[in-house]
């Protein structure tokens, strides 16, 4: 298996400058990393596949920032620092013009935020990558799904919407490219920005947090399970883009768009009402939007609401194994 190693080397290995905390990324076996003492080590994997997270004959530079910012973006929720990323490829053949691009926008993403790849595995097969991305945050100060409490208040960051928008563009280019802004939107659904600074600073401030990568609508149910606590979203809060705004035919498509719209890898929160007050300060060093969606009630509550009147809507994120 020569061509393998000849295409780990060329493409995968000396790319990076050394984190200290990495003893050893390639050559052996196994890697060999240090943790510093008094952090809990966050770890998340995440598989794409071609034509169900992206379409095969998508730019492999844009695949690649969407590979490596979703599952930092898991670590972003946790506010978690990142460190470290493992990756596998599986390819059908050996592409050089694929991989160069791909790999010159992984590895600019990484070193963006710090984050040294220390191992994997390349195989023949249908296109897919799998990652498993690891980071630091202090301990026992870790953001989860399971900490909100009737009564805090429900924020995301950035706005919702886009990434859903901008599928619709890929998969209806004939019916979409024209309308304004398309291209935006579609560059959206790719190249997302994980919200590392943000979790961080809502460390000590936020009661959870999760990503939002099912569309906010089945995310925020997640918090809602683990809290055993209800919610009320006011959809006429949710933030949505003037592209958007453009883009669909009227402001309750925008809304539905803003509620459903899955892999935006922005993150959603909870905040008490004693931590209100800091929220702006403390994120304002990252540069990152934030809105105040809702609240938290009791447990089975539910209801989506327009500036006080119930809505009625069906509504759902997305589900890899639904049949449509």
């Amino acid at each position: 298996m020569s061509g393998e190693f000849n295409l780990i080397e060329k493409y995968f290995v000396n790319r990076q400058p050394q984190r200290k905390d990495v003893h050893l990324a390639a050559g052996d076996d196994c890697a060999l990393v240090k943790a510093p003492s008094n952090v809990e080590i966050a770890i998340s994997t995440d598989t794409l596949v071609a034509g169900t997270h992206f379409l095969a004959e998508a730019n492999p530079a844009w695949v690649a920032h969407k590979a490596l910012a979703s599952n930092i973006s898991d670590l972003a929720a946790m506010g978690a620092t990142p460190s470290w990323v493992s990756l596998a490829l599986t390819m059908p053949e050996v592409d050089e013009e694929w991989l160069a691009p791909f790999c010159d926008s992984f590895f600019k993403l990484a070193d963006y935020f710090g984050i040294q790849l220390i191992g994997g595995d390349t195989t023949k097969g249908p296109l897919s990558l799998t990652l498993t991305v690891q980071g630091f945050v202090p301990e026992g100060r870790a953001l989860r799904r399971d900490g909100a409490k009737i009564g805090d208040w429900i924020y995301v960051t950035g706005n919702l919407g886009d990434s859903k928008a901008g599928l619709d563009v890929l998969l209806n280019p004939e019916k979409n490219k024209a309308k304004p802004y398309a291209l935006e939107l579609e560059e959206r659904h790719y190249l997302s920005t994980p919200r590392v600074l943000a979790g961080q600073a809502l460390v000590n401030l936020a009661s959870s947090a999760i990503d939002i990568s099912d569309g906010i609508i089945a995310d925020i149910k997640h918090i809602l399970k683990r809290s055993q606590v209800g919610a009320s979203i006011d959809v006429s809060s949710l933030p949505i883009s003037s592209e958007l705004r453009q883009f669909a035919p009227d402001i309750e498509s925008a809304q539905q768009y803003a509620l459903t719209s899955g892999e935006e890898y922005e993150l959603c929160f909870t905040v008490p009402e004693e931590n209100k007050g800091s929220l702006e300060s403390a994120l304002s060093h990252t540069g990152t939007k934030v809105t105040c969606i809702g609240q938290i009630r009791p447990v089975e509550y539910f209801e989506l609401h327009n500036n006080g009147e119930p809505l009625s809507w069906d509504l759902t994120g997305y589900d890899h194994f639904k049949v449509n």
